[in-house]
């Protein structure tokens, strides 16, 4: 009989990412409720040594593959060792984070076991002993509720930030499993990160983005220091990505990346129904927009109609003040 909630701790250059911490502490009420262990998959190369901070968020058990060949992530090797370790345990439901690698590696495990998977959910609870998802359909207009039956595990994707991660220590069970990583198709030849001091994107809990209103790629720096002052992300809307002021990896939306902050400042942006499709889950959302008529005023919860370049520097040093 399946039993577990697993969670996929997701971990970069030997660093949990936050969503592996929100998915522990909300797979620790569902366990608690349903009666289950709350287990943690890590894997990579030389990763044994994060199993302790997954068990100070809940997690009865982690189960470490440690091999070279998954020094980094790719499709078919962490796919192999996952799909086969599920199907050793058994466990009821399988979650990870809504990021780039854990939508690649869902969509691949759930097709390999023929198991049901929910996508891009932005809540969970439990009715009648079943988990229960939410998901937002046609650009976050609608939220349908859905669950899983009868296939097992349960598999979902879940947003950052979506949850908060709150501390609940355990002494966690570390279990080394001798993984095989099987056949590897990808060969990756190099690997070219960002270097910056502000949060990651998808995992920021403040945002702050510019739109066409920013007029030029020399305008964002007024955003960069109101972002500075609030320890927050920058982000862009489509047209300012493929105006080229900005690099892709900024951009928010449909075809850029979902975020879900508890803070979003939108500058200059109209509020076309691509952008709100990637940031309409955020908590509270502020825009600012000489254009009353905006549609991004329509799911904003509080709105500036006014010259952004009069505002966000009035903004920027009220928040100093502030925050001194």
């Amino acid at each position: 009989m399946a039993k577990g909630i697993w969670v996929f701790a997701e971990q970069l250059g030997g660093q949990v990412k936050k969503v592996t911490f929100e998915l522990l502490t909300e797979g620790r009420k569902a366990a608690d409720q349903l009666g289950e262990e709350l287990c943690a998959v890590l894997v990579g190369k030389d990763v044994a040594g994060l199993a302790e901070s997954l068990g100070e968020y809940g997690a009865d058990k982690v189960y470490v593959v440690d091999n070279a060949a998954l020094e980094n992530y790719t499709t078919d090797g962490y796919t192999n060792v996952v799909a086969d370790l599920i199907k050793q345990y058994e466990p009821s439901a399988f979650l990870l984070g809504c990021t780039v690698t854990g939508r690649d590696l869902a969509a691949q495990v759930a097709q390999r076991l023929q198991t049901g998977l929910m996508t891009d959910c932005t809540g969970m609870e439990i009715a009648d002993g079943q988990l229960i998802f939410t998901r937002p359909l046609y650009a976050g207009k609608v939220f349908v509720k859905a669950a899983c039956p009868e296939a097992r595990p349960v598999m979902a994707t879940i947003r950052p930030n979506t949850f908060a991660a709150v501390a609940n220590p355990k002494a966690a069970e570390v279990v080394k499993v001798d993984a095989n990583a099987g056949d590897i198709r990808q060969v990756i030849k190099d690997i070219v990160r960002q270097v910056s001091e502000r949060p990651e994107l998808t995992e920021a809990d403040i945002i702050v983005s510019g739109g066409r209103g920013m007029k030029g790629p020399e305008n964002f720096k007024i955003l960069e220091e109101l972002a500075d002052v609030l320890g927050a992300a920058v982000g862009a809307s489509r047209a300012a990505v493929d105006a080229g002021w900005v690099p892709h990896s900024f951009q928010v939306g449909q075809t850029g990346k979902t975020v879900s902050p508890v803070l979003y400042i939108a500058c200059g942006i109209s509020g076309a129904i691509q952008h709100l499709a990637g940031m309409s889950s955020a908590k509270c959302i502020v825009a600012i927009n000489k254009d009353e008529e905006a549609n991004i005023f329509k799911v904003a919860d509080y709105g500036i109609v006014g010259d952004l370049f009069e505002v966000v520097p009035i903004l920027k040093e009220e928040l100093k003040k502030v925050l001194a």
